[in-house]
């Protein structure tokens, strides 16, 4: 089994943000593609309700995405507890898909590797996504793949 795990964003006030309808969207054309048997939706309670978690199982149910093939880690609040809590729900296996950002993709492979996970990666279109978000996450990540790789985080 191949889990595909995707990693949260953040929830609106009026709904899901862009980021998480597309992230969530191509996880749901990934298991449609046969590219994993369960999805596992990752992200807890930010400023606005409901989970990351919750928001995303409601967008996979809407790509019909069965019900049964949805696991939700919805308590975590960053990438390194994405990972970490959703382990449990993995069940031994050890074959995971994440679906992020392409900006957030070689930090969140690093953790999983380091969790003792085989990791591959899939990043959504860019499709109506800013430009200056995407910069600004490229930045925000150079010392957080620093930080992982000497293991400060």
């Amino acid at each position: 089994m191949t889990a595909i795990l995707i990693l949260g964003a953040a929830v609106w006030r009026d709904g899901p943000s862009p980021t998480l309808r597309r992230r969530t969207l191509h996880g749901a054309a990934l298991f449609h593609g046969g590219r994993g048997t369960i999805v596992i939706a990752c992200g807890g309670l930010g400023r606005f309700p409901p989970t990351e978690a919750e928001a995303m199982s409601a967008i996979l149910q809407d790509a019909n995405v069965p019900p049964k093939a949805i696991r939700l880690e919805d308590t975590s609040t960053n990438t390194v507890e994405n990972i970490r809590n959703a382990i449990p729900l993995l069940q031994g296996e050890t074959d995971v898909l994440i679906v992020s950002d392409a900006y957030h993709l070689p930090r969140a492979r690093l953790i999983a590797r380091r969790e003792g996970l085989r990791v591959t990666t899939s990043a959504p279109p860019l499709n109506g996504a800013r430009l200056w978000p995407q910069v600004k996450g490229w930045l925000r990540e150079i010392p957080g793949v620093i930080a992982v790789l000497l293991r400060i985080r």
